[in-house]
C-alpha cells in the first residue's frame, strides 16, 4: 500500500513542480501593472545643469532618473512652445494644430484682443474667480485614458502653479485639477470638475499661504561650495529673499522661487495618503508641475546662484516625492514620466557694462509702419488688427471687403517687416500651412492651430529686445526679452517596473511619450496619438 502510495505521489509532484515552473516563468514574462502612475512635468529644465550638478545631488532624485530610468537626452517639441502647449503635446502625444492648444493666450479675431486658451465662462471657479475648464482640448489626454480604462473607479488629479497646465495635465475625466490662485493665495479648481476633494477646503483653511508667507524666507539651501560654476564675486554675497504681506505680487514671487515647488511636493504627498491612492485595483494617477524658470525679482543681472539652487531643492523635493511613493505603495509598483519644455529663447538683457550689441523691436511701431504702408498701397484702412506671441494679424474683413486676395497682402505686408530693423525673417501662414523647403517651417506647421493663426510670423534678430507694447500699453506690463537660439529639444525620463534602464541619444518627438506610457500600463493610447510606442 506505501509502494503504490510513494508511486502515485511521484507523478503529482512532478506535475506541481511544472506548475510551479511554468507560473513563475509566466510572472518573469509578463510585467508587474503599476498600480500608481506620476506624471512629471518640469518647466525649464535644462541638461546642461543637470551635468553641472550631478555629483551635487542626492541619490534619489535626479540621479535616480538618471542611473535608474530611460533616458530621452533630446525630445523634439518641433518649435519651442510655452508650457501650456508643451503640456498639450506630451499629454494628448499630438502637435498644436491638432489639440489647438498653441500658447497659454491665444488672439480672438471676433473679440480683438487675446484670451486664454481654456478660457470657459460656462463654468464657475472654486476658491478662485478664475473660469478655466478643458473644453478647449479637442482630443483625449493620457489622463483621460487611464480614467477611462479603471471605469471610473481609478482617481485621477493634477497639481501646477497655473490653471491651464493644472487642466491639461488632468484631462477631461479626472476627478480634480487644482492651482495656486496669485490674486488670494488658494489653491482652486473648476466647477466641470465634480469630484473636488474635502482636503482642498481643510488645506484653504487651515495651511493658507498667507499665514505662513510673513514669516517664510528664501536663502541658498547648501554650503556655497555645492554651487559649482559660480563666479567668485557671487559666493561672497549668498541671497535673501522674503514674501512681505505688503507687495501686490506677493504670490507672484513665491511661485517663481523654488519654495513653491516644495508647496506641490506637500500636496501631492498629501492627495497620495488622503486619497489612498495605488490602493485599489486599477492604475490611479497623478500629475504636478514644477518650474525651474529663472527667478525674475532679483535686482542682479546674473542670477545663477539662485537658478543653482533651484535645482538643488527641487532634487531634494524629488527624492522626497519617490520616498512618499514607495512607502506608499512601493517604486516596483509606481510609473513615473518626467517631462521639460523647450528652453523659452528669451532671457534679460545683459547688463550694459558688458558692451553686448542691441536694439530693439517694438511692436507698436511696427504695427503702425506696417500699416501706413498697407494704407500707401491698398488705400485707407486699418489694415493690421493685432500683434501677439510673434505674430501679426491682418484686417481680414477689411481685406475681403476690398475684393483683394489676402495671399498677395500677407506676401507684401513680409516683404516690408523683412526689412525693418531687428527681423531676422518672416513667414507668411500660407508658406507655414505647406511647412515646405525647411525644417524650422515643418515644425511651425506642427505647432499652428488654423482657427487662431496669424497672418505673419515675426522672428527677431538674436540679441535684439522684444517690447510687445500692444498687449500690455502700460509701461509696467509690458514684457521685454532678448532673443536667443536655443533648440526646440528637452530630457524625458520614463521610470517604470521591469524597464531597464538606457539612454536614446538620438533626437525623439516628443509626441511618442504618452503612446509609450500608455503601452506601458496597458491601455489605449490618446484618440489623436499618431505615433507608434516607443520598444524598450
Amino acid at each position: 500500500m506505501k509502494n503504490n502510495d510513494r508511486h502515485s505521489y511521484m507523478p503529482r509532484l512532478v506535475v506541481a513542480l511544472i506548475t510551479s515552473v511554468a507560473a513563475i516563468a509566466a510572472s518573469a514574462a509578463t510585467p508587474v501593472r503599476p498600480q500608481l502612475v506620476v506624471g512629471i512635468m518640469i518647466d525649464g529644465l535644462d541638461t546642461q545643469y543637470l551635468d553641472l550638478l550631478r555629483e551635487q545631488f542626492g541619490a534619489g532624485g535626479f540621479n535616480r532618473l538618471l542611473s535608474q530610468g530611460v533616458v530621452i537626452a533630446n525630445a523634439d517639441y518641433g518649435t519651442n512652445l510655452d508650457a501650456t502647449a508643451a503640456t498639450a503635446v506630451l499629454m494628448t502625444g499630438a502637435s498644436p494644430s491638432t489639440t489647438s492648444i498653441t500658447c497659454s493666450e491665444v488672439y480672438n479675431r471676433d473679440k480683438m484682443r487675446a484670451v486664454q486658451a481654456l478660457f470657459d465662462p460656462e463654468v464657475m471657479g472654486n476658491y478662485t474667480t478664475d473660469t478655466f475648464s478643458p473644453r478647449g482640448l479637442e482630443v483625449s489626454t493620457l489622463a483621460d485614458e487611464v480614467r477611462i480604462a479603471g471605469g471610473g473607479v481609478t482617481r485621477v488629479y493634477a497639481i501646477a502653479p497655473d490653471a491651464p497646465e493644472a487642466i491639461l495635465m488632468a484631462g477631461h475625466s479626472a476627478n480634480c485639477a487644482f492651482w495656486l490662485d496669485r490674486r488670494n493665495g488658494n489653491w482652486a479648481t473648476s466647477t466641470f470638475y465634480r469630484d473636488v476633494p474635502a482636503m482642498l477646503s481643510v488645506r484653504n483653511r487651515r495651511e493658507h499661504l498667507s499665514t505662513r508667507l510673513d514669516t517664510m524666507q528664501w536663502t541658498p539651501f547648501k554650503a556655497v561650495d555645492h554651487y559649482p560654476g559660480l563666479p567668485e564675486h557671487l559666493t561672497h554675497y549668498p541671497f535673501r529673499y522674503v514674501f512681505p504681506g505688503g507687495k501686490a505680487e506677493r504670490y507672484d514671487m513665491f511661485v517663481a522661487s523654488p519654495m513653491f515647488n516644495t508647496e506641490v511636493t506637500n500636496f501631492a504627498g498629501a492627495l497620495i495618503s488622503d486619497m489612498h491612492l495605488g490602493k485599489a485595483d486599477g492604475v490611479d494617477m497623478i500629475n504636478i508641475v514644477y518650474t525651474l524658470h529663472p527667478y525674475d525679482y532679483t535686482r542682479n543681472y546674473d542670477n545663477r546662484y539662485e537658478l543653482i539652487d533651484a535645482y538643488l531643492r527641487l532634487d531634494a523635493n524629488l527624492e522626497r516625492l519617490f520616498a512618499m511613493v514607495d512607502a506608499s505603495v512601493g517604486m516596483d509598483r509606481s510609473l513615473f514620466f518626467v517631462a521639460a519644455t523647450p528652453p523659452s529663447g528669451r532671457s534679460r538683457r545683459d547688463d550694459e557694462q558688458w558692451n553686448i550689441p542691441y536694439g530693439e523691436f517694438s511692436t507698436k511701431k511696427a504695427k503702425s509702419l506696417l500699416n501706413l504702408y498697407l494704407m500707401g498701397k491698398y488705400g485707407n484702412g486699418e489694415w493690421v488688427s493685432a500683434y501677439h506671441n510673434g505674430q501679426f494679424y491682418l484686417n481680414l474683413k477689411l481685406i475681403n471687403d476690398t475684393n483683394l486676395d489676402a495671399a498677395t497682402v500677407r506676401t507684401d505686408a513680409a516683404s516690408f517687416l523683412t526689412r525693418m530693423s531687428g527681423v531676422d525673417r518672416v513667414y507668411t501662414l500660407e508658406e507655414v500651412i505647406l511647412g515646405r523647403g525647411e525644417e524650422r517651417l515643418e515644425g511651425m506647421r506642427r505647432n499652428i492651430y488654423a482657427p487662431t493663426a496669424g497672418d505673419l510670423y515675426v522672428e527677431i534678430d538674436p540679441g535684439w529686445e522684444l517690447v510687445d507694447d500692444i498687449d500690455r500699453p502700460a509701461p509696467e506690463n509690458r514684457i521685454h526679452y532678448v532673443k536667443r537660439v536655443v533648440t526646440a529639444t528637452a530630457p524625458v525620463f520614463i521610470l517604470a517596473p521591469n524597464v531597464d534602464a538606457r539612454t536614446i541619444d538620438t533626437p525623439v518627438d516628443i509626441r511618442f511619450v504618452a503612446p509609450t506610457v500608455a503601452r506601458l500600463l496597458r491601455i489605449r493610447s490618446p484618440n489623436a496619438a499618431a505615433l507608434p510606442a516607443l520598444l524598450f
